[in-house]
């Protein structure tokens, strides 16, 4: 068996090392920015409350979401002239010297017991002009969320593409230093923060995929000892094992509709990828060669399955229609191709491509073949697309253990996500319309 065949082996069986913390929020280092990306002033939020301050640091939160997409460069709050709350306020010549052309200005008032109003305008520094103004009703704990969703209507008005900075990722850690080892399976916001553990378990966990609706999570447990598929219902907590067949149950993948998931099973003795509807329970065989075929997704239309086979001699990346046929090859670029994952769009397609010993995340047009690699590690694994399209989360090690990193689909913009301990691995980004 070869070493690109093992390394697919230990994927099915996710036997890998993890290692983490549940209580850590996650901490963005951005280690690659780019050049042209456009200048914008977030003032400090006024405050009318009883306390001090507000609960959260709203403004600062939009400023730190627009920083690490890469597209923006805010402007240091120390080096601002004035510090307006309300767009009568503003004194737009001052802003033009200081060479801005947007400006965030706002309040957040206190309205009763745990209860408040963002109010917050974006303006055109060289027109004079706003360009947009929300009132937000809130509850305390939902400040930072609020946040976010300001910061992707910012995004959205200035670049014409959704924000994605109101999700959330999961991902798998583990305390391996304890006894017995305890491997969990995270949520948190798209900026690391309320991290919460969703199931936990002495075994092994991997695989996680969001159901459509952001509702429901899929993941493989080894709890039992062996492969199992789990559903699990984020808001009450509850869950069903949906496979849990002789052999390899892993790689669960959802429709675009949520009513099935793709899986590799070898219940017949071969892996193979099958469909599962969730309503019937019945299966149906996509697959059937010799070759070990795993990694299934869904195309966003629900008419393609894209998955990786090496019955080529190596692992690469093919695709199927639903219905059923002849398998086609996608990937020729590369000794190693796997782990596909299709954009929002269905335009493009991360993948993990190996060569010369080194595993890194690329992306292929679709339309025209181009491949090109965005990381720039030496074991970058589990692409997963922001729900916008415009980043790619993925696996990776920094400094002798596993974080996260996250980089833009033209490898300019890089950042990494690092537990404050310990390692984490099995990035999977959230849909924009979460339940």
């Amino acid at each position: 068996m070869n070493y690109a065949v093992r390394i697919l082996l230990a994927s099915l069986l996710g036997l890998m090392a993890l290692a983490g913390t549940a209580r850590a929020a996650l901490t963005i280092e951005i280690t690659q920015g780019v050049q042209g990306a456009l200048p914008i002033a977030i003032v400090p939020f006024g405050w009318t409350g009883p306390a001090p301050n507000a609960p959260e640091d709203v403004s600062g939160i939009i400023a730190a979401d627009l920083r690490r997409s890469g597209r923006f460069v805010p402007f240091p709050e120390q080096d601002m002239l004035s510090r307006p709350h309300s767009a009568a306020e503003v004194n737009f010549k001052d802003w033009r010297v200081l060479g801005q052309e947007s400006l965030v200005v706002g309040q957040v008032n206190a309205t009763g017991p745990d209860s408040y109003e963002i109010r917050f305008q974006l303006l055109d520094v060289f027109k004079g002009s706003q360009l947009a103004g929300y009132s937000i009703p809130v509850r305390g704990a939902a400040l930072r969320r609020a946040a976010h969703h300001i910061a992707d209507i910012i995004y959205e008005k200035l670049t014409g593409e959704p924000g994605a900075f109101n999700t959330r990722i999961a991902y798998v850690v583990a305390k391996k230093h304890v006894n017995p080892p305890r491997y969990e399976l995270q949520v948190a916001d798209s900026d690391g923060y309320n991290p919460e553990t969703v199931v936990a378990s002495p075994q092994p966990i991997m695989s996680p995929a969001w159901s459509p609706d952001g509702s429901h999570i899929a993941y493989v447990s080894f709890e039992k000892r062996r492969a199992e598929v789990f559903v699990q219902n984020l808001a009450m907590g509850t869950r069903e094992s949906v496979a849990a067949f002789p052999g390899i149950n892993g790689a669960p993948a959802w429709s675009p509709d949520g009513k099935k998931l793709a899986l590799t099973l070898s219940q017949d003795g071969n892996p193979e990828i099958y469909l599962l509807d969730l309503g019937s329970k019945a299966l149906t065989r996509l697959t059937d060669s010799a070759a070990i075929d795993t990694e299934p997704v869904f195309s966003p239309d629900g008419k393609e399955i894209v998955f990786t086979s090496d019955r080529g001699g190596r692992p690469q990346l093919y695709r199927i229609p639903v219905s059923g046929g002849r398998a086609q090859r996608l990937t020729f670029e590369g000794e190693y191709n796997a782990r596909g994952r299709f954009s929002p769009d269905g335009k493009r397609l991360a993948m993990v491509q190996g060569q010369g010993g080194k595993y890194r995340i690329a992306v292929m047009e679709l339309d025209s073949g181009t491949v090109r690699v965005v990381s720039n590690g030496a074991l970058d694994e589990s692409p997963s697309f922001a729900p916008n399209g415009s980043m790619l989360m993925y696996a990776t090690e920094a400094r002798g253990r596993g974080v996260l990193a996250v980089t833009s689909v033209d490898g300019r913009v890089q950042q990494r996500l690092a537990l404050q301990e310990g390692d984490v691995r099995e990035p999977a980004w959230s849909p924009i319309n979460l339940k």
